[in-house]
């Protein structure tokens, strides 16, 4: 048997711990050889693969990225570019493949599977917006270091008398956001899953200050929305520009409001966009067992024949849920957004 491993998508704190667990379990327990697919789907167009091994993976544990690379190359935008896929999948000689991703990565493997590749997915995103899963590794690391960022702002804030506006990644949910927040005190947090009124935002803030606060931190996901009055898009984007799979670039909404909240209020804002911070860097321990457990497992269902199956985190059990659930977006818990507002203003 032999499988291979790719890794598509934006990169995330724990895709080298997977590949890890993958070479490991198929080797070690089956006997199997295992492929590295390169740079995401690309790498099955061009047949860009490398053999794994136990030395090839060695020492991958701690390090952020993916030792495979990465692209967000969609098969499905080119035509006959699925059909090459299967074809090449034929001549590698590769009878299953693992494929680590969010939600894109996650459509064209369940795509491909309906087309005939024994496939099985596994589930990435700091965004932790995956159907089927109580977690995505990535999404622990993220909120960590949001988290920091935010504690670290704190104290700038206080000393200078601040409103700090916090801009934290989230196209379609805001999980980072929400938890980020709960986690490092922020006064108002702003969801995706939640427009809002720039007003009612100010009004929180003058609020703290009629009780005696001379800062306020506001977080904000990038994705957030302002209640729509009209027919102009109420999301914020730095190029309108759409990648293979449809998304355009987001950022800049933390400015919009940081500027708004001065002009309102008069007090004085700043704005710190964290970006790509969140997603580099060393996987806190939570996302390197999270994400061992996912890659040992996803090799157990190859063994098992249940393709067209994501690994999914449970409870405490990591089961397998179909590709199509994983497809579900899932939104930011009406109760956890309801805790985090009982600290707003």
């Amino acid at each position: 048997m032999r499988i291979g491993v790719l890794t598509g998508g934006g990169d995330c704190p724990g895709l080298n711990a997977v590949i890890r667990a993958v070479v490991r379990k198929a080797m070690m327990k089956y006997g199997w050889e295992v492929m590295g697919i390169k740079n995401g789907w690309s790498g099955y167009l061009h047949m860009d693969v490398e053999p794994l091994d136990l030395g090839r993976v060695s020492g991958i544990l701690p390090k952020g990225g993916t030792i495979l690379g990465t692209s967000r190359t969609n098969p499905f935008k080119t035509e006959g570019a699925q059909e090459k896929i299967l074809e090449n999948a034929k001549t590698l000689g590769i009878d299953a493949t693992v494929a680590i991703g969010g939600e894109d990565t996650m459509g064209v493997a369940y795509g491909l599977y309906k087309m005939g590749l024994p496939m099985v997915g596994c589930p990435k995103t700091i965004d932790n917006d995956l159907g089927g899963t109580d977690y995505t590794f990535g999404f622990d690391t993220a909120v960590n270091i949001a988290t920091e960022a935010i504690d670290r702002l704190h104290t700038t804030a206080e000393s200078h008398h601040r409103v700090m506006v916090v801009e934290v990644m989230g196209r379609h949910t805001g999980w980072i956001a929400v938890y980020a927040g709960i986690a490092g005190g922020a006064d108002v947090i702003l969801i995706p899953e939640r427009p809002f009124e720039i007003e009612e935002v100010c009004d929180l803030i003058r609020k703290r200050h009629a009780r005696g606060k001379s800062f306020s931190i506001i977080v904000v996901a990038e994705g957030a929305e302002f209640k729509s009055t009209g027919d102009e898009s109420s999301i914020v984007v730095q190029d309108a520009a759409l990648d293979e799979f449809g998304h355009v670039r987001l950022g800049g909404v933390g400015g919009v409001i940081g500027r708004e909240i001065e002009k309102r209020t008069g007090y004085e804002t700043r704005v710190s966009v964290l970006g790509y911070v969140q997603r580099g860097g060393t996987p806190t321990a939570f996302d390197r067992v999270l994400a061992t457990r996912f890659g040992a497992r996803a090799v157990d269902l190859v063994k098992e024949g249940e393709f067209g199956k994501m690994v999914a985190l449970v409870g405490n059990k990591i089961v397998a849920v179909s590709m199509e659930e994983a497809l579900k977006m899932k939104k930011v818990d009406d109760d956890i957004y309801e805790l985090a507002g009982l600290f707003f203003g």
